[in-house]
């Protein structure tokens, strides 16, 4: 199996798959209507997420998503905990297959899509 195919995006609000592997959510904010239990996570890796100022810039527009992607690069490149994060976030992927979840609407405009590119290229 290649290393991409080893990193998902998947919404949180779907049902596990037996190859999920690790389920790291990836959001700042819980998802509205997901218990714990529901959620089958094994983390909660919300240091990785975008800032609360570039979510809310962002607001999920795909017209802005090339704009947020290269905004949130930088973030994870010169913010230290996110940096951090990050690198926890590439131990699991290298132990095994590792799904990142993610509350929205449109995963492959997420954060999560954002971060499987990093962790794959």
């Amino acid at each position: 199996m290649s290393e991409k195919s080893q990193v998902r995006v998947r919404r949180v609000y779907d049902d596990p798959d037996s190859d999920d592997g690790a389920r790291v959510l990836v959001d700042r904010l819980w998802p509205r209507g997901v218990s714990k239990e529901r959620a089958h996570l094994d983390e909660w890796c919300k240091t990785v997420a975008p800032s609360t100022d570039l979510r809310k810039w962002y607001s999920h527009d795909p017209a802005k998503f090339d704009g947020f992607a290269e905004r949130y690069r930088t973030e994870l490149e010169t913010d230290d905990e996110q940096r951090a994060a990050l690198d926890h976030l590439r131990e699991l992927a290298a132990a095994g297959p590792l799904t990142l979840l993610t509350a929205t609407k449109q995963p492959e405009i997420s954060e999560a899509a954002v971060l499987r590119q990093v962790l794959t290229d």
